[in-house]
């Protein structure tokens, strides 16, 4: 990669396609490892466009390719957002204590006996939690011995009941749990969440209104006497955030920033923005709902104060502190990744 240019590296995502088809109909999709009955999609999905991306540095956009305002579906970088919207109740004053069980605020929603009764937020926003149940007809079990890429795998079968254990001691990537969580914060701010994300988030770091967040078609709940849609924290089974790169890089500037708006407005409290990027005891690359690079053992091509908000298909939010930059690349096939941050790195490092 010895002088790579960032036109090359451009080059290189456009060549390196996700295999995932553009079209929903094919071999398209996350939903379609799991097992029957989970095997199928519970809210709306739309077709994909082509790799598309922007490269931001010190605030000016070096690159922009593909079709960076078009609304995608970003499948689990809604996690991240989840986390930023926890951030938001945290500033608030409606979660004080990221420790405190979620139970002991909000009764009747699955966290009010055995296991679940100890499940902290902070284990849910680090996936340690080891929460049971149902969430709008899918049970956690479907995503244990989940295999994630860009982690060693489990050594169980996808969907097979595990042994739980103690909350706060396993880590596994579970999108039914964060389901759960999601429905816990719904129940937090009492309003739906998509309308706090735009108001708290979206509108003061000047994203535009294309985007959207929408849930299953059955995941409706009423709440103070209103009728509310909860949202999932992905497209595993639909539904999930539709955005474009332009303004995913909007938020990732916005945690390159520690909180700030690009025009210096405080959005979130810079003590959230580190609790984020904080390693987890249990897995040390990932944060609250973050992925990170601690020892450069996610990406070893970028330096390990990287981090990143990473959704299937693949779509990727890359903040790296040390160069003040934020790259969004969009449906680019997961194994060459690594290959095309390393690029993009190589050619942005010393302008």
């Amino acid at each position: 990669m010895a002088g790579q240019t960032l036109e090359q590296a451009v080059k290189f995502a456009v060549d390196h396609e996700t295999t995932w088809d553009r079209e929903t109909t094919g071999t398209w999709g996350v939903h379609q490892q799991d097992p029957a009955p989970w095997n199928r999609l519970l809210g709306p999905v739309h077709d994909r466009g082509p790799v598309s991306g922007t490269v931001v540095v010190r605030g000016r956009s070096l690159a922009s390719w593909g079709e960076p305002r078009r609304a995608d579906l970003t499948f689990s970088v809604a996690k991240t957002y989840l986390a930023l919207l926890a951030g938001v109740a945290h500033d608030r004053g409606l979660l004080p204590d990221v420790r405190e069980p979620v139970g002991a605020r909000l009764k009747g929603i699955g966290f009010d006996s055995g296991n679940n009764a100890r499940v902290s937020w902070e284990q849910m926003l680090q996936q340690t939690s080891e929460w049971t149940g149902d969430v709008f007809g899918l049970p956690d079990q479907v995503d244990h011995y989940r295999a994630i890429s860009l982690v060693p795998p489990p050594d169980g079968r996808k969907g097979d009941r595990r042994p739980l254990r103690e909350p706060g001691s396993y880590w596994e990537y579970n999108d039914v749990r964060i389901n759960q969580l999601s429905l816990a914060l719904l129940h937090l701010f009492q309003r739906p969440l998509p309308e706090v994300f735009r108001e708290a988030i979206m509108r003061p770091i000047g994203a535009s209104e294309d985007w959207r967040w929408l849930g299953y078609d059955d995941a409706w709940v009423t709440i103070a006497g209103n009728r509310m849609q909860s949202v999932p924290g992905g497209t595993h089974w639909g539904g999930g955030v539709s955005i474009g790169s332009d303004d995913q890089a909007l938020v990732g500037q916005l945690m390159l920033n520690e909180g700030l708006a690009n025009d210096g407005q405080r959005v979130l409290s810079s003590d959230w923005i580190r609790r984020m990027r904080t390693p987890c005891a249990l897995a040390p690359y990932y944060g609250y709902l973050l992925w990170l690079n601690t020892d450069r053992q996610v990406f070893p091509s970028v330096p390990d104060s990287s981090y990143f908000a990473f959704g299937a298909g693949s779509s990727f939010t890359w903040v790296e502190p040390g160069l003040a930059m934020v790259v969004v690349v969009r449906w680019i096939d997961p194994a060459h990744a690594d290959e095309f941050f390393g690029r993009v790195l190589q050619a942005v490092d010393g302008l």
